[in-house]
């Protein structure tokens, strides 16, 4: 079981029980693993990500090591051929593993790491099940749900917790209490409990209070009869955490507390946020992460917040404005996006300003009447995707940002649209193409390297996982990074074809950022332009709110610059714009 890290005296804070108790304890003094399991009635979209998001930020603010784990009902093995209108982003960790976008959310307010085994599908347990039973694991065992699905979850969940790095582990369980897919989830962490001990497990059960407007009231019979389904699953909640558009007063608290068999303080309030990174902050002012904190017996200094809020305060006072236009082909759906709009938040918060989104479908400027979706903008990404459509439609923003002056970021897909745009205008290459898109094209600017040709499996072409890129002395990319040497995350299969390479350097084009062995193009730049960059990584998976994205915050700060310029051009001061470079978030 994990241990915790050794305390300011430097004795290892588990070795006696009196050294535990003692004031000169500095850090937390836990010998055993916790367990946290978040689940969710009524309906969905909740937001059971951000209270175990939330709940991971305030543990490790008081010195524990928190891993954050999604448990997920589909029958995928995992999101990575999904649609992305159905289920949003695929989020992808270091180590290549395609995930659910809820473990963005946990790596951006823990500020840590996850791996593939952060996140459990049914899918993935019914295949390695059945891998077993093939080999005999089971030695001739009539193979059914109880015991060895149930028990398969359990052994997910326990990897995490037998490692000697980890305090607490935070589970959550994906859909909502009732949906029978769920079912071996819920029976899985029930026995849990038993397996680990009482003390050592934690039930949190979100759920909704909606506001009725004709009466006037909040209504708590949906929380009643969602944490009656939960306990006829044999869970007993031992919080409750109140989704609501207001604030609940102590009446509904208590109405509550009585028909769920769950103490006062333990029914914690979470209402509507102006930011979502206010959360953990409302949580703890209810006294959330203490009631969790002595349920399962911990023992932790209080937590240091400081700079959680002072970043959210900064998201509160920022004045100026730029506006970003995001061409992509999932814009209907934003979660398409999520970790772009995230890390163009927090651009904006290293500089001081909102990062305002315009949604332009790729699709609709494919024809000869696309440009006005690009008036008034201040900053232009192209994000990462897959297939044709509306390929046209991004070459043409490209075009714009190119020729305008526009700063301009693209990410993935977004470089390699940039190389066919600069190769059909700049090299006079008319016929230019990815061969994803056309696989009879002249000029295969773009195209699948040789050992990836003829793979069938959709998976087995991508490129996944963390990859490093060496970066050009003298390059905008060394210069935002500050380093030679980077590692981002990958996902997509087609790259830059080596055969173009030295005909788009001499047009002008900087290849910036090559792979080690110098075999792959990672990063584009244009020297001549005040802002223009790509890279064949997705760095907005790296974003955090505390550590915002070196791409990111350039590419806010090129923006604000642009807006600024025209500002002053058209004889207007823009608001704030005085404000000091040391009076930012970022200098803070």
């Amino acid at each position: 079981m994990g241990t915790s890290s050794r305390c300011g005296e430097g004795i290892g804070c588990a070795a006696t029980a009196k050294h535990a108790e003692s004031r000169a304890c500095l850090v937390p003094c836990n010998p055993v693993t916790k367990y946290v399991f978040v689940t969710g009635g009524v309906v969905s979209s909740l937001g059971k990500g951000i209270t175990a998001s939330s709940l991971g930020r305030l543990m490790k603010a008081r010195g524990l090591r928190v891993v954050n784990q999604k448990l997920d009902p589909y029958i995928n093995v995992d999101p990575g051929t999904m649609n992305p209108f159905q289920h949003g982003e695929v989020y992808v960790t270091d180590d290549g593993g395609e995930t659910d976008l809820d473990l963005g959310h946990y790596e951006r307010f823990t500020g840590q790491s996850l791996w593939r085994d952060c996140n459990v599908t049914t899918g993935s347990v019914y295949l390695s099940v059945l891998n077993k039973e093939r080999r005999g694991d089971y030695l001739g065992d009539t193979v059914q749900v109880i015991p060895h699905i149930t028990n398969e979850i359990k052994d997910r969940i326990r990897r995490l917790g037998d490692r000697d790095d980890i305090d607490v582990v935070i589970a959550e369980i994906g859909g909502t209490v009732g949906d029978i897919e769920i079912l071996p989830f819920l029976e899985a962490i029930r026995q849990f409990r038993n397996d680990v001990g009482f003390r050592n497990v934690a039930h949190i059960h979100v759920t909704l209070v909606p506001y009725i407007g004709p009466s006037e009231e909040l209504k708590t019979k949906p929380t009643q009869h969602s944490v009656a389904e939960l306990r006829s699953r044999g869970i007993r909640p031992d919080a409750i955490v109140v989704r609501s558009d207001r604030p609940i007063d102590e009446g509904v608290r208590s109405k509550i507390s009585l028909f769920c068999d769950v103490g006062a303080e333990a029914v914690i309030s979470a209402p509507d946020a102006r930011d979502i990174y206010e959360m953990p902050l409302i949580l703890h002012d209810h006294g959330f992460d203490q009631v969790i904190i002595d349920m399962l017996g911990l023992r932790t200094p209080e937590p240091d917040l400081t700079k959680w809020r002072r970043m959210v305060q900064g998201a509160f006072a920022a004045t100026r404005t730029v506006t970003i236009g995001l061409v992509g082909k999932y814009t209907v759906l934003p979660d398409a996006y999520l970790s772009v709009v995230e890390a163009l938040r927090h651009g904006g918060l290293a500089n001081g300003v909102r990062a305002e989104i315009r949604w332009i479908p790729a699709e609709e400027m494919d024809g000869l009447f696309g440009d006005p979706h690009l008036d008034g903008l201040d900053g232009i990404l192209v994000p990462g995707g897959f297939g044709v459509r509306g390929i046209e439609g991004k070459i043409r923003a490209v075009t714009h940002a190119r020729t305008n002056g526009v700063p301009f970021l693209g990410l993935c897909l977004g470089l390699q649209t940039a190389v066919i745009e600069f190769a059909r205008n700049v090299l006079r290459l008319s016929e230019a193409n990815s061969t994803e898109f056309d696989p009879m094209t002249h000029h295969p600017v773009i195209d699948l390297m040789e050992r990836q040709q003829g793979v069938s499996n959709k998976g087995g072409t991508m490129r996944l996982g963390v990859y490093p890129a060496k970066l050009s002395k003298g390059s905008l990319a060394r210069e935002l990074y500050g380093e030679e040497l980077i590692y981002e995350r990958h996902r997509h299969r087609y790259e830059v074809n080596n055969r173009y390479r030295k005909d788009l350097e001499l047009a002008g084009m900087r290849l910036s950022g090559i792979s080690p062995d110098e075999h792959l193009v990672e990063f584009i730049e244009l020297p001549s332009h005040p802002y223009f960059i790509g890279t064949q990584a997705h760095p907005e998976l790296k974003s955090r709110p505390l550590e915002p994205h070196p791409l990111f915050t350039g590419f806010i700060a090129a923006a604000d610059r642009y807006r600024q310029d025209a500002e002053r051009e058209a004889g207007v001061e823009a608001p704030g714009s005085r404000l000091e470079a040391a009076d930012t978030p970022a200098a803070r």
